[in-house]
């Protein structure tokens, strides 16, 4: 059908390069079923051959191929004869072996007294732990479990503390949330914040549970607006004590603690403008010093063994050496200490959260309604683990 020359060759020319796009289209797939076929299998039999090869030709890792350096790749090691497990699911190791050791007895002796003595549903009943179970929790030091041992803390990392709060969780969420009040938050910034002469005075008794600590931030007028807090320490003329007037709600531990970490704003000048302003500062306060004082417990609908209540605070004296970290940083000092404490509060309620999914899987795999258990219904079985 072409009349002239130049048709005929660019028919020519579509028809090779439509050869060529086919030739390149069956190549590809030629070599993508061999990739794909490359399964655990093939791997594998790769892997039993070099290893054959090595036992059989020692003096092939000889040769000036192979580098005597370790080897670190899992790939190269395939065809090397060397499976390196460690490489196939990686998982940070943040624990040596005496770590290991400690926490694994810590959570043993844990979860026989969370058995065989703790008893929540008598807490949350009694809203209060008994005298004779807070004993038994000093025995076992978790009043101190993140303080360094000079000061007669059990010095655990970060990993074993969440390991530890995940079990008190699993057992006692009221329970945890008294712990974790005292030292995840209550004397957390004595730990971050506190001189020498403070974690001396303070840590030793905290850690061994024998007086308790509370946080202190919360006021009726601010709750995430942490910078408009009322509660005011003013340093009097001597320049030796801080007159501290406020109050304090929903504490934590605020009814039965002894030290409790308190933020007020003082009076500044400002180094630019010189103006007095009022900046945010943290104080260590001991009901010792007078004028401290506490509502009721709040009435709570659940976790009632741990204390909540009020905290007043009336022309209470504060030494200045009570000041905790710098005059005026107080706000950062706060959101420091409360950043370090929620990984703890995560810990336990992930313990909280394991416990309830296995007593439901439990109950649906147990109870049975009509003519089938409750697992085997649509509703259960798309949420039932079990």
């Amino acid at each position: 059908p072409f009349k002239h020359r130049g048709n005929n060759f660019l028919l020519v020319y579509i028809l090779l390069v439509a050869v060529i796009d086919i030739i390149l289209i069956l190549t590809l797939h030629f070599y993508s079923f061999v990739i794909m076929s490359m399964s655990v299998r093939g791997l594998s039999l790769i892997y039993n051959t070099a290893k054959a090869a090595r036992v059989s030709q020692p003096l092939l890792c000889q040769n000036r191929h192979f580098s005597a350096k370790p080897n670190t790749s899992f790939a190269r090691g395939i065809f090397l004869g060397e499976l390196r497990e460690q490489e196939l699911f990686p998982y940070p190791n943040v624990l040596d072996e005496d770590q290991k050791e400690t926490i694994t007895m810590m959570m043993d002796a844990g979860k026989t007294f969370m058995e065989e003595t703790n008893d929540a549903a008598a807490n949350d009943t009694n809203e209060k732990i008994p005298d004779g179970q807070l004993d038994d929790m000093r025995a076992l030091g978790m009043y101190g479990l993140m303080v360094p041992e000079e000061y007669g803390g059990l010095a655990l990392t970060n990993t074993m503390y969440a390991k530890f709060g995940e079990l008190t969780g699993c057992y006692d969420l009221g329970l945890g949330i008294h712990t974790g009040a005292h030292q995840s938050i209550g004397y957390k910034g004595i730990l971050l914040y506190g001189t020498e002469a403070q974690k001396e005075k303070y840590l030793p008794p905290l850690a061994a549970g024998e007086i308790f600590a509370c946080f202190c931030l919360t006021e009726p007028s601010s709750g995430s607006d942490a910078s408009s807090i009322k509660t005011r320490a003013v340093l009097n003329e001597a320049g030796t004590h801080y007159v501290l007037n406020g109050a304090k709600i929903w504490i934590s531990n605020g009814g039965i603690a002894e030290i409790f970490t308190v933020f007020a704003k003082t009076p500044m000048k400002c180094k630019k403008t010189g103006e007095m302003k009022d900046k945010i500062s943290a104080f260590v306060v001991e009901r010792a010093f007078g004028g401290v004082s506490h509502g009721p417990p709040e009435k709570k609908m659940g976790i009632k063994c741990s204390n909540t209540a009020e905290v007043y605070y009336e022309d209470v004296m504060v030494p200045v050496e009570n000041l905790l970290g710098e005059e005026g940083e107080g706000f950062k000092v706060a959101m420091n200490i409360l950043n370090n404490g929620r990984f703890g509060m995560g810990a336990c309620l992930t313990g909280t959260m394991k416990m309830l999914i296995s007593k439901a899987t439990d109950h649906a795999n147990a109870r049975k309604q009509f003519v089938s258990k409750l697992r085997e219904y649509e509703a259960s079985s798309r949420r039932s683990p079990g």
